[in-house]
């Protein structure tokens, strides 16, 4: 990736995690079981070394560095400023020991080859090059490394996904929409493409099972979730006041017969990958 190309994904996960900052503990919260997986599925034991990618906030970090101890340690590493400031100053807080985090681009960056496995709760999606991107984390790892990372499945097995953006559609003069097989959330959506992904990066024994998680919500979370961290975000904040009550006024609509008390379910599907370096 050029160094132009560097500057502006950095440009965008910094304005991105802005968002993911002011509402950490909600997001934390929705993905626990999902990170959980993740880290059980690395078989991580105590004085071993992982790298967290794309490690946000540092929730992943955090359950990595608990399995691998004192004597072990945990490496976080995200492209997002704010994200990676606030990680640090989380890791601070708790006393937590062996833990790291590093502002990098896990694309590119030359990590030393010293971890056991890598780790990833939905950041490993985001690459512009998927190929050149796995093979420099598995240049990370020491021989028979491990991989573990969780990807979402197709946005239709994820309605939540979909609900909040068909019913702005009319709204909106460009919705937005997902892209399959393009860096974004849905990236990996086809497992036929992380098999042909690891294959050409250097992976090996790929194994890819389906991993379905419900968190509970209140309604106010859930329109949090729609259009607060979701791709309607960007489009709101710039949106003059009545475009945004209707586009409101409509999310509203379509979530609430799934909220009917106030309280909602947020179904995540998700595919849960591991292979070896």
């Amino acid at each position: 990736m050029s160094t132009s190309a560097e500057r502006d994904m950095a440009a965008y996960w910094d304005r991105a995690g802005q968002v993911w900052v002011e509402h950490q503990a909600l997001l934390d919260r929705v993905m626990a079981p999902i990170a959980e997986a993740v880290v059980e599925a690395a078989k991580l034991v105590n004085g071993e070394s992982v790298l967290d990618v794309g490690c946000g906030a540092g929730a992943t970090t955090f359950a990595a560095a608990w399995r691998t101890g004192p004597t072990g340690r945990a490496v976080g590493v995200d492209i997002s400023g704010a994200l990676t400031e606030l990680a640090r100053r989380r890791a601070g807080e708790d006393g937590l020991e062996g833990v790291e985090f590093l502002l990098a681009d896990a694309q590119t960056h030359a990590f030393d080859p010293v971890f056991d496995a890598v780790i990833s709760r939905f950041g490993v999606m985001f690459f512009p090059d998927p190929v050149a991107a796995f093979a420099n984390l598995r240049r990370a790892l020491k021989p028979g490394g491990r991989l573990a990372f969780a990807a979402w499945r197709s946005p239709e097995d994820n309605p939540l996904a979909l609900i909040p953006l068909r019913a702005a559609a009319p709204f909106l003069a460009e919705p937005p929409r997902f892209q399959k097989d393009a860096p974004g959330r849905f990236a990996f959506a086809d497992p036929d493409r992380i098999r042909t992904v690891l294959a050409a990066s250097g992976w090996r024994e790929a194994a890819i099972t389906p991993l379905d998680v419900a968190s509970p919500l209140s309604f106010d979370e859930l329109m949090t979730m729609s259009l607060r961290v979701g791709p309607l975000n960007p489009i709101l904040k710039t949106a003059d006041e009545g475009l945004r009550r209707q586009v409101e006024a409509a999310v509203a609509e379509a979530l609430a017969p799934l909220a009917p008390n106030g309280a909602a379910t947020m179904a995540s599907a998700c595919w849960l990958v591991t292979a070896k370096a």
